[in-house]
C-alpha cells in the first residue's frame, strides 16, 4: 500500500476489503480516477484461509488482499493505509477526512468499512476467534468437521446454527448460557438430531497448549468441547458517516446493526453506496465481492448519466 492521496478523485472507496477492491477494480477498468482507503484491520485477519469461493479457496485473506490491491493499481487506481474518520458533503460531492489530518475529495463515495464482530463476555473466546472459535459453518465447517463441537446460545440464530454444524458433525452441544428457555418446536429439534442442551451460564472456556479443550460453566462444571460456534452481535463500521446523515440500524434478522441499501448498493444519502459487510452482515467473501463489483458499476453509470445531461445541456447552450 502507499501513503500518496491526491486532492481528488471520481470515487473514495472506505474500507479495502473484499467489497471494496471489487468495486474500485469495475471503477478502474471504466477509466474512473479510484482510491481504495483502508486501516488495515481486516475481519477476517485470524483466519488460516478463505474458503467456499470459486479458484481462491483456501487462500490466507491477506494474500488475497494483496493480489486485489495489484488488480486496482494495475488499472491506475491508489490504494492508501489510514483510517476515515469524517465524510462531509461539499460544493463537488464529498470531502473525505483520514485520522492523520491528510483529506480528499471525490463526486461519489462507496462505503466497504465492514463490521466490528462483538462476541459474548466469555473468558477465551477472543484469544481463540478465527481458529478454534468461529461462527460460520461454510467459512469453517469443513476444517472443524467430525470433532467435538459446542453452540454458544448467544442470538436468536443460535438453534438455526447448532442445526448447520450437525451437519459436520455427530457430536453437537448446545450450551443455553444466559439465552431464554427454548421454544418447545426448537427443543424438539434439537432433540431430534441428537444435539444435547446444556444449561447454565458459560463462564469460561478451557484452553491448554493452545487449544480449546472444554467449556466451563459458572458453577463449575466441564464439559469436553473441540470447537466453539458463536454468532456475534455483528455492528457496521460506520461512525465517520454521520455527517452524511447515515447511521447503522437494526437488522431485520436480529443480528446486528447495518446501513440499509437497495439491490444495487444505494444508499439513502444521494451518491453513497455500500457493499458488503457494512450493509449486508452475512456476506461472505465471494458475495461481498460481487456486491462491490456491482456497486461500482452502479456508481460508473451514475457517473456517466451525470456527465451526459451535462454535455447535452453544453451542447443545447451552444446551439
Amino acid at each position: 500500500m502507499t501513503d500518496q492521496l491526491r486532492d481528488g478523485y471520481d470515487v473514495a472507496v472506505i474500507g479495502g476489503g473484499a467489497a471494496g477492491l471489487n468495486g474500485a477494480l469495475m471503477l478502474g477498468r471504466s477509466r474512473r480516477s479510484v482510491v481504495v482507503i483502508d486501516a488495515g484491520a481486516p475481519r477476517n485477519a485470524p483466519a488460516a484461509g478463505v474458503h467456499g469461493m470459486l479458484a481462491h479457496d483456501g487462500v490466507p485473506p491477506a494474500e488475497l488482499l494483496e493480489r486485489g490491491r495489484a488488480d486496482v493499481r494495475r488499472y491506475g487506481g491508489d490504494v492508501v493505509t489510514g483510517e476515515v474518520t469524517t465524510a462531509l458533503r461539499d460544493a463537488d460531492g464529498f470531502s473525505v477526512t483520514l485520522a492523520d489530518g491528510r483529506s480528499t475529495r471525490a463526486r461519489r463515495l462507496l462505503v466497504t468499512s465492514g463490521l466490528v464482530d462483538e462476541l459474548p463476555d466469555v473468558t477465551g473466546l477472543r484469544t481463540r476467534w478465527g481458529r478454534d472459535v468461529v461462527h460460520c459453518p461454510y467459512c469453517h465447517g469443513w476444517e472443524v468437521r467430525d470433532q467435538a463441537i459446542g453452540v454458544l446460545a448467544s442470538s436468536p440464530m443460535a438453534v438455526h446454527q447448532a442445526l448447520l454444524f450437525r451437519q459436520l458433525s455427530d457430536d453437537v452441544t448446545f450450551f443455553a448460557h444466559t439465552a431464554p428457555p427454548l421454544a418447545d418446536e426448537d427443543a424438539e429439534k434439537l432433540a431430534a438430531r441428537g444435539i444435547e442442551v446444556v444449561h447454565g451460564e458459560v463462564a469460561s472456556l478451557k484452553i491448554d497448549e493452545d487449544r480449546i479443550v472444554g467449556v466451563q460453566l459458572r458453577d463449575g462444571t466441564l464439559v469436553s468441547r473441540d470447537v466453539i460456534a458463536v454468532q456475534p452481535r455483528m455492528v457496521a463500521r460506520a461512525g465517520f458517516l454521520a455527517g452524511l446523515g447515515l447511521k447503522p440500524v437494526e437488522h431485520a434478522s436480529g443480528m446486528g446493526e447495518h446501513i440499509p441499501a437497495d439491490a444495487t448498493g444505494r444508499t439513502d444519502a444521494d451518491g453513497v453506496w455500500a457493499a458488503g459487510n457494512v450493509t449486508d452482515l452475512s456476506a461472505q467473501v465471494g458475495s461481498s465481492a460481487s456486491a462491490g463489483a456491482l456497486a461500482g458499476a452502479q456508481i460508473n453509470a451514475d457517473l456517466v448519466t451525470e456527465e451526459t445531461d451535462t454535455a447535452v445541456a453544453a451542447h443545447r447552450h451552444e446551439s
